[in-house]
């Protein structure tokens, strides 16, 4: 049985901006919607299966990663966290503070 999802008010954020960009540098809402729907997928994907999701060295951390980026969750007992959506081309010590 699938998970509940829960979005952090960061991951949110973070979606929006990201989808935003897109919009705005291509001058075009199809890309946007594109790469949206492969994070709602992978999100079902993650509700489905929790653990298909990479460990990361911050304990209790997974990534799945779509496209550029990495949708950070945790899992608990009857939910799915997730944290951030994490853009892999930016510096990795920015993220390490920004899951502290």
């Amino acid at each position: 049985m699938a998970k509940e999802i829960v979005w952090s008010a960061l991951a949110i954020h973070d979606r929006k901006n990201i989808l935003s960009y897109w919009i705005n540098r291509n001058h075009s809402k199809l890309y946007s919607i594109k790469l949206d729907m492969l994070i709602r997928e992978a999100v079902k994907l993650i509700a489905e299966y929790p653990f298909i999701g990479k460990p990361t060295d911050a304990r209790g951390i997974r990534a799945k990663k779509v496209r550029d980026y990495f949708i950070l969750y945790t899992v608990k007992e009857n939910q799915i966290q997730i944290l951030t959506i994490w853009d892999t081309r930016q510096d990795p010590q920015d993220l390490k503070e920004r899951l502290k």
